[in-house]
């Protein structure tokens, strides 16, 4: 049985003064940053056909299709 390849890709993201921000306008800045991606990354998932796995937290799992060694 021939095996399926695929491409896999880590984005790592982080927001400079996400702390202060959150602060000063925590409606405002989760509204900004889902539109950012809304615009600018979710238009390349799709162009992809890739998928996220995971959006939250300040370390993310790969998913297991992703080999050990490249973890």
């Amino acid at each position: 049985m021939a095996s399926t390849r695929r491409l896999a890709a880590i984005l790592a993201a982080d927001v400079a003064g996400y702390s202060r921000l959150m602060g000063a306008d925590e409606e405002g800045t989760h509204e900004r940053l889902k539109a950012h991606r809304r615009e600018l990354v979710d238009p390349k998932i799709s162009e992809h056909s890739g998928r996220i796995v995971k959006t939250t937290g300040d370390y993310n799992q790969p998913p297991p299709e992703i080999p050990q060694r490249w973890r």
